[in-house]
C-alpha cells in the first residue's frame, strides 16, 4: 500500500450506517427528525432556564450548560453526515475530519465533566442542604465549567496535533458516520503506538475521575438518604436525583457497551450503529428526561411557551 500525508482535496470517506441505497431516504428522515428534536428540546431548556427567575440555582445552571453541550454535540456530527446523504457522497476533507475529532473529543469530555458536577451538586443539596448555597456559589460553578472546558480543549488539541503526524495509506475509508479518533489510527500506515498509549492513558484518566466522582457521590447520597426517617422524606431525595441517574446511566452505559460490543464482534459497522445511542440518542432524550418528571421545569417551559404566545 502506498502512505502519505493526505492533502485537504483526498480526504477520506465516511461509509456511514448503511451502504442500501433504498435506505439513504429512510436514515435522512430519521436523523434530521432525531437532530431538529435534539435541538428543539435542549434550546428549550435553556430558554426555560434563562427566562425563569426560580430556575437560577446550581442545579439548572449545570442543565443549561448541558443542554448547550448536547446540541453542539450532535451538531458537529449530524449535518455532515445528513449531506452527505443528500448529495449522495461520502467524502469528507482531511481538514473536516480532523476538526469533527477535535470538537467531538471537545463536547464529549465536556459532557463528562459536567455529569461530575451535576453528581457534586446532588451530594452537596442532600448532604450538608444548610450549607448549600455558600459552597455552591456561582463563582464555584463558573469555575468548574471553565475547569471542565479548558481540560476537553486541551485533551481534544493533543489528540489532533498527534494525528497530524500520522502518514495514511490509500484505503482511506472510515466506517463510521463521523470521523472516530480510533478509526483514523486504525487507517494510518505510520507508526501509532504512541497515539494508542496516549489515548488510553488520557482515556482513563478523564473518564475514570469523572466516573468515580459520580459513584462516589452517589454512595454518599444513598447513605444519607437511608437515615431519613419518614418514606416520603426517602423517596423526595430520590427523585431529585432520579432524572440525573438515567442520563448518567444512558451516557455511560451506551458508551462502555459501544466499545464492548466493539471488541467483543470486531465488526465496525456494528459499532457505528450502537455509538448512534450515546451520539444522538442520549442529547435527544436528555430534555425529556429532565422536563417530564420536574415540575419546576414543567412551570417554566409552560411560561415560556405562553411568552412566545404572546409574541405572536
Amino acid at each position: 500500500m502506498k502512505s502519505g500525508n493526505l492533502s485537504d482535496t483526498e480526504g477520506f470517506l465516511l461509509l456511514g450506517l448503511s451502504g442500501d441505497p433504498e435506505l439513504q431516504p429512510l436514515l435522512l428522515c430519521l436523523f434530521l427528525s432525531m437532530y431538529l428534536v435534539t435541538v428543539l428540546g435542549n434550546l428549550l431548556i435553556i430558554l426555560a432556564v434563562i427566562y425563569d427567575s426560580h430556575l437560577h440555582t446550581p442545579m439548572y445552571f449545570f442543565l443549561c450548560n448541558l443542554s448547550f453541550v448536547d446540541i453542539c454535540f450532535t451538531s458537529t456530527t449530524i449535518p455532515k453526515m445528513l449531506v452527505n446523504i443528500q448529495t449522495k457522497s461520502k467524502a469528507i476533507s482531511y481538514t473536516g475530519c480532523l476538526t469533527q475529532i477535535c470538537f467531538v473529543l471537545t463536547f464529549a469530555g465536556l459532557e463528562n465533566g459536567i455529569l461530575m458536577m451535576m453528581a457534586y451538586d446532588r451530594l452537596v443539596a442532600i448532604c450538608h442542604p444548610l450549607r448549600y448555597n455558600i459552597i455552591m456559589s456561582p463563582k464555584l460553578c463558573g469555575l468548574l465549567v471553565l475547569l471542565s472546558f479548558l481540560i476537553s480543549v486541551l485533551d481534544a488539541l493533543l489528540h489532533t496535533l498527534m494525528a497530524l503526524r500520522l502518514s495514511f495509506c490509500t484505503d482511506r475509508k472510515i466506517p463510521h458516520f463521523f470521523c472516530e479518533l480510533a478509526h483514523i489510527l486504525k487507517l494510518a500506515c505510520s507508526d501509532v503506538f504512541i497515539n494508542n498509549v496516549f489515548v488510553y492513558l488520557v482515556t482513563s484518566l478523564l473518564g475514570a475521575v469523572p466516573l468515580s466522582g459520580i459513584i462516589f457521590s452517589y454512595v454518599r447520597i444513598v447513605s444519607s438518604i437511608l437515615k431519613i426517617p419518614s418514606a416520603s422524606g426517602k423517596y423526595k431525595a430520590f427523585s431529585v436525583c432520579g432524572s440525573h441517574l438515567i442520563v448518567v446511566s444512558l451516557f455511560y452505559g451506551t458508551g462502555f457497551g459501544v466499545y464492548l460490543s466493539s471488541a467483543a464482534t470486531h465488526s465496525s459497522r456494528k459499532s457505528a450503529i450502537a455509538s448512534v445511542i450515546y451520539t444522538v440518542v442520549t442529547p435527544m432524550m436528555n430534555p425529556f428526561i429532565y422536563s417530564l418528571r420536574n415540575k419546576d421545569m414543567i412551570g417554566a417551559l409552560s411560561k415560556l411557551a405562553s411568552r412566545i404566545t404572546c409574541f405572536h
